[in-house]
């Protein structure tokens, strides 16, 4: 009978605050969108059958709940591909994560697994000529603090290929000066990951950094008022 099937919210708790944040440690930035995905997704599923969040039980979150919801996304919400998908990839980890909390429920479970994800165009990224990158580099104005610090920030970008939130995170201390110079980036999902600098970038974060010396804490490239810049 329906009303024996588990209810929802005790898994999904548990899915949140056990496996995402505790065994995955994954991102506040992952959990944030797969927050938002349930959030999203327990608003549907109130509206179409009248049963609020805390009474909604495994069962009514079968392929058919959750392929009415996809296709709601799209229509309703006008929502791309990509954000389908990414609210689908969402709704697959929690139900991977089910499949060992209630193996009973296998069957549901696979048919929500073999949901495929759509397939959508990507737009390609043209690299930028080496007369286009002189271009940007001359920009900035040298003579005044803030030019060098965006032409030294825009030289390292150019040189690692960083994120701009890696760039604005960059502490001094990530920078190894000696026979082979270079910077320890850490990336998105935690991803470390070591990058060679030319010659001409090191000699200009030497530079910069004995400009700072003594000011704006540890940070790389600080804002006007001495403080990490915003991503």
């Amino acid at each position: 009978m329906k009303s024996a099937t588990p209810l929802l919210g005790p898994h999904l708790q548990a899915f949140f605050t056990e496996h995402l944040c505790r065994h995955k440690c994954v991102s506040q930035q992952t959990i944030a969108s797969v927050r938002d995905s349930f959030r999203l997704l327990l608003e549907f599923l109130h509206t179409r059958t009248g049963i609020i969040p805390s009474s909604l039980r495994i069962s009514d979150l079968d392929v058919t709940a959750v392929l009415a919801f996809l296709d709601y996304l799209e229509e309703k919400r006008s929502n791309k591909v990509r954000s389908r998908n990414i609210r689908l990839a969402a709704i697959r980890t929690f139900f991977r994560y089910l499949a060992l909390r209630d193996p009973a429920r296998l069957g549901q479970i696979t048919q929500i697994l073999a949901i495929p994800v759509k397939r959508h165009e990507k737009r390609l990224v043209n690299a930028l000529t080496r007369e286009e990158i002189e271009a940007i580099l001359s920009a900035p104005d040298q003579s005044t603090w803030t030019g060098r610090r965006d032409y030294v920030l825009l030289l390292t970008m150019y040189n690692t290929g960083a994120r701009v939130s890696e760039m604005t995170g960059l502490r001094r201390e990530q920078v190894r000066f000696g026979a082979s110079t270079y910077v320890e980036l850490h990336g998105k999902g935690r991803k470390e990951r070591t990058v060679p600098l030319w010659p001409h970038t090191a000699r200009a974060l030497e530079l910069w950094f004995h400009e700072l010396m003594g000011k704006c804490g540890n940070v790389a490239f600080p804002n006007a008022r001495g403080h990490q810049m915003g991503p």
